[in-house]
């Protein structure tokens, strides 16, 4: 362990084997830094500095994540990242932003500011996401202007309606000239964009792209110039597929986790993707490159490097091959320490917009009609969906869950106004009883449902309706749920409380059959229109190949 060597609050040496990641060399010396800043970097001339370790390097990165995912306000999930080396994140409020508008962007940066960590939010570019659901606000492009004024705002955040690039929709278009005009870079969002229709998504000026899922569709926009992000999320896990190309392209790759919820960042972050792409013999500089340097540059984030001048973000970890980190620093403050985090707690407003009444199970019913219904088919880590047609299961005249064939019932309900359930059918969810419900469904969080029977998806339902939002679970014998009351989002309490509630709903969900890794985190995927092949919102199925509902 290092110890600080205190010459004032704001003034003290480490001493160690310092990871320059800019110039691709590591010295044994001393690190000395002076008002949050890093005052001179020398070698040590003490025989006693141990060639192995400890080592100094530059504080880790996320990329892209949104803050809303962990289910806790941005100065919770500082507590709980700067534990695994996380000094920054770049972080997209576009969840929020489709519940309270610019009022909830503005609440990220408010609650953010309250702690020692560098938060760099975006201007959300898709709210709503689509025409073909209910959100509860909308952020103009006037909106995204004001927005970007801010110094906070960083750029641009994913351009989701990659359709309306490629066809020079005039909306999506003025929002990528005014991110142009304040020099802010613009984040993509263009999962399976390949070819032609790639380069002219890069061409219209988009600079990122954290959806890639298969090693040629990121080579596309590698070589078109574009960044790619390697993300390892609790829903989404692209980095086996991705990080082979950080071998030929470090100057272009970064890693996220994008959504990541609390049980998870309990256990690690940033770190976990570093210590495995090292792992895989991947050169280390060329992984901290990655994870360290080129967020920094890409998006002009005032985090330190390691170098004279620059701000005291580092960490300081036990060895280069696990990376278990020993303390974190941001502006020179020691905000972790020997896997404990020093951020206080701090207090949350519970800013909401939850219109949702009671429902009840006749709601929920289908009648029959067609021989074969389109099913949604969930893929486990992924965030695409696949397209089934399958035999009814008819009871009395309506289609009910077919359980043996893990056929069930899913539902969206719009939490902002008084409308008629959306339902139609999924596969993959493994539920042998009960069902599991959530007011986090990207990406306009209405309510949604999964279960085996419409009593039970009705629970769960009204569940979260009382709560004025949250995550529920119901079986015959037990109910569990987690209360959101920010903006049916997120929770103000503390991280490590909520992790473990989530944790106890996570272990329901799989006692009930589940199979997913995690079946909350896929479910608030479910009705993301804008991640093909099919998916559900409050207005119906949605088919995201054609960009149309279903007939």
């Amino acid at each position: 362990m290092i110890t600080p060597n205190n010459a004032s609050p704001g003034d003290f040496t480490l001493r160690g084997q310092v990871v320059d990641v800019v110039r691709g060399r590591i010295t044994g010396g001393v690190v000395r830094i002076a008002g949050g800043r890093i005052a001179e970097v020398t070698p040590a001339v003490s025989p006693a500095t141990n060639p192995t370790g400890p080592f100094i390097l530059p504080g880790f990165v996320d990329a892209h994540v949104h803050i809303e995912s962990s289910l806790l306000t941005p100065a919770q999930f500082a507590r709980l990242a700067v534990v695994h080396g996380t000094v920054a994140t770049v972080s997209d409020p576009h969840e929020i932003g489709n519940v309270l508008g610019v009022e909830g962007v503005r609440y990220m940066l408010e609650n953010g500011r309250q702690v020692p960590f560098k938060f760099y939010f975006g201007a959300p570019s898709c709210v709503p996401a689509t025409p073909f659901e209910t959100a509860g606000a909308e952020i103009t492009a006037r909106d995204v202007e004001s927005l970007l004024q801010m110094p906070e705002i960083r750029y641009l955040a994913e351009m989701m309606n990659w359709p309306g690039v490629l066809g020079g929709d005039a909306g999506v278009l003025e929002k990528i000239a005014l991110a142009r005009r304040y020099q802010k870079p613009v984040d993509g969002h263009a999962p399976g964009l390949r070819g032609e229709q790639a380069r002219q998504y890069a061409a219209a000026g988009i600079t990122t792209d954290h959806e890639c899922f298969t090693r040629e569709e990121a080579l596309d926009k590698l070589q078109l110039g574009m960044h790619v992000l390697i993300r390892e999320g609790s829903a989404a896990k692209n980095f086996e597929a991705l990080v082979p190309l950080l071998r030929d392209f470090p100057e272009q790759i970064m890693f996220c986790s994008d959504d990541k919820h609390p049980d998870s960042l309990v256990l690690g972050h940033m770190d976990q993707l570093v210590r495995r792409a090292v792992g895989k013999g991947i050169d280390v500089f060329r992984v901290l490159r990655a994870a360290c340097v080129n967020p920094v540059r890409h998006y002009g984030l005032d985090v330190g490097l390691l170098q004279p001048g620059d701000p005291a973000d580092l960490v300081v970890v036990q060895d280069l091959k696990l990376f278990k980190v020993l303390q974190t620093y941001i502006n020179g403050e020691l905000v972790a320490d020997s896997g404990r985090t020093r951020i206080a707690p701090v207090a949350s407003e519970t800013p909401n917009r939850f219109h949702a009444s009671p429902q009840t199970p006749q709601a929920f019913a289908v009648p029959a009609g067609r021989a074969d219904i389109p099913v949604i088919e969930a893929i486990d880590g992924q965030l695409v969906t696949r397209k089934l047609m399958v035999p009814a299961k008819v009871t009395d005249g309506q289609v009910v869950a077919d359980v043996e064939n893990d056929i069930l019932k899913i539902t969206v309900v719009n939490r902002y106004r008084e409308a008629p359930p959306a339902v139609a059918f999924i596969k993959n969810f493994g539920l042998k009883e009960g069902a599991i419900a959530s007011s986090v469904a990207h990406d306009s969080h209405n309510l949604i449902a999964v279960g085996t029977d419409d009593a039970s998806i009705c629970r769960a339902v009204n569940l979260l309706v009382e709560a004025r939002g949250g995550l529920a679970a119901v079986t015959g014998s037990e109910e569990k749920i987690l209360p959101l009351p920010i903006a049916g989002l997120m929770s103000g309490e503390d991280g490590y409380e909520v992790a473990r509630r989530y944790e106890a709903l996570d272990k329901l969900a799989k006692k009930m059959g589940s199979r997913l890794k995690s079946p909350f985190m896929t479910l608030s995927f479910m009705a993301l229109l804008v991640i093909p092949s099919l998916k559900l919102s409050d207005k119906g199925l949605f088919d995201g190949d054609a960009f149309t509902f279903v007939a």
